[in-house]
C-alpha cells in the first residue's frame, strides 16, 4: 500500500521584521516584542525558519519603512549569509541607490511600495537595472486606498487601477496586505485578494491576517488565479499550526 502525499501549491514565506537589530512582530503597522519562546536574534530566527523547511523568507527593515534608516543593513546582510534559500527584502527603498545596496548585500528580491505611488520614475529605472523578476510591489491597502510610507499615509489610489498601471510597467508580482487584518489573526481578505487576481492578473502574495491551517486552506482556492504564496509572522511565532510542534521535536528534539 502507496501513502499519498498531500503537496500544496501554495508556497509558505514566514516573515522577519526587524526594528533596531531586533525581530519584532508587526500588528497593524505597529512593531511587537516576539513571544518569548522566540529569540530576538532574526539571524537566528532565520536559522530555525530554514531548519523547519522553509523554502524563503520575507524580511522587512521597519527603520527603513519608517525613518528611512540603515541601521539594518548589516544585520540583513548576515542573516542573508546565514542561509541557503532566497531572501525578499523590503522597507523604506525609495532611492536607486538603496535598492542597489540591498541587491550587492545579496538579496534575491526587492520588495517595493511608496515609489511606485510617489516615484514610479525611480520603479522604472529599477526595472531597466534589475529585470522584473528581481522586484517586488507591495501594496499596503486600507478600505479599497494603497498605503504608503511605512504605512502612514493614504495614496487615495484605488489598488486594482494601480496594479494595472504596474502591469503596464512589466511587473509580475504583487504582495498584498490588508492592513487592518495584518497581525490580528482575523484571516486573509480573500475578496481584496480575489478582486485583484481577477482584474490585474498577475501572480500575489498573499499577506496578513493568517490565524492557521483553516486560513491556508481557503487561499487554496485562490491558486488558479494566481494567488500561489502567502507571507506568514504572527501566526508562526505563536505556533497556531500543529506541524510546528512536529518539525521541532524532529530538528531539536525539544520544543523551543
Amino acid at each position: 500500500m502507496t501513502t499519498k502525499v498531500f503537496q500544496s501549491p501554495l508556497l509558505v514565506i514566514p516573515s522577519i521584521d526587524i526594528k533596531d537589530g531586533k525581530l519584532v512582530r508587526i500588528v497593524q503597522g505597529i512593531p511587537k516584542k516576539v513571544p518569548s519562546n522566540y529569540p530576538d536574534d532574526p539571524i537566528e530566527m532565520a536559522k530555525i525558519w530554514r531548519a523547519e523547511n522553509a523554502k524563503c523568507l520575507h524580511v522587512v527593515d521597519f527603520d527603513g519603512a519608517w525613518y528611512g534608516s540603515n541601521k539594518n543593513l548589516k544585520v540583513i546582510e548576515k542573516l542573508i549569509q546565514s542561509v541557503v534559500i532566497p531572501v525578499q527584502v523590503g522597507g523604506g527603498l525609495r532611492t536607486i541607490e538603496k535598492i542597489r545596496e540591498i541587491f550587492n548585500i545579496g538579496a534575491s528580491r526587492v520588495v517595493l511600495g511608496t515609489i511606485a505611488v510617489t516615484n514610479p520614475e525611480i520603479l522604472q529605472q529599477a526595472i531597466d537595472e534589475f529585470g522584473t523578476d528581481k522586484l517586488i510591489v507591495s501594496l499596503d491597502v486600507i478600505k479599497n486606498s494603497v498605503i504608503i510610507k511605512g504605512r502612514k499615509e493614504t495614496s487615495g489610489l484605488n489598488p486594482v487601477s494601480l496594479g494595472l498601471n504596474l502591469k503596464v510597467m512589466g511587473i509580475k508580482r504583487l504582495i498584498v496586505t490588508d492592513v487592518e487584518k495584518n497581525g490580528l489573526l482575523l484571516g486573509p481578505n480573500i475578496e481584496l485578494l480575489k478582486l485583484l487576481a481577477e482584474k490585474v492578473k498577475l501572480k500575489i502574495t498573499s499577506s496578513g491576517g493568517i490565524s492557521g491551517y483553516k486560513d491556508l486552506i481557503s487561499l487554496l482556492d485562490l491558486t488558479p488565479l494566481g494567488v500561489d504564496s502567502v507571507i506568514i509572522g504572527r501566526a508562526l511565532y505563536e505556533n497556531k499550526f500543529p506541524c510546528q510542534e512536529l518539525w521541532r521535536i524532529a530538528e531539536y528534539g525539544t520544543i523551543i
